[in-house]
């Protein structure tokens, strides 16, 4: 047993940073979210209650290209990503949000396809 593991009545838990979990995101909305004052998000939409927002697998949208605007970019997605610079994807909570914005699946495969913004 390794230490991201214990044993309870012969049950094996494994930390959760630790476990691969499959995901099924199907049941969720994929949004472009604007903040006030945090940026663009787009992600997966699991909560919106008022003005926050709560979402998973969620990439800042640091800096795009190929797209006029972030209405353009829900629509058609990016013409050029090699050029956008989109981070990894991670899970969090959003508050004072001012816009969302429906994702189409052309979209949403463009914002996925953007490779991993790092330095």
């Amino acid at each position: 047993m390794t230490p991201e593991t214990i044993k309870i009545d012969d049950v094996t838990y494994v930390r959760s940073d630790k476990a691969e979990v499959e995901k099924d995101l199907s049941g969720f909305p994929y949004r472009i979210v604007r903040t006030r004052s945090a940026g663009v998000f787009a992600g997966y939409l699991v909560l919106l209650d008022g003005t926050s927002v709560r979402m998973i697998e969620a990439r800042r949208i640091w800096f795009w290209s190929g797209a006029a605007s972030l209405s353009q970019l829900s629509v058609d997605g990016t013409s050029n990503p090699k050029e956008c610079k989109f981070p990894v994807p991670v899970n969090v909570q959003l508050y004072d949000v001012i816009e969302i914005l429906e994702v189409t699946e052309k979209a949403k495969k463009s914002i996925e396809g953007v490779p991993i913004w790092e330095q």
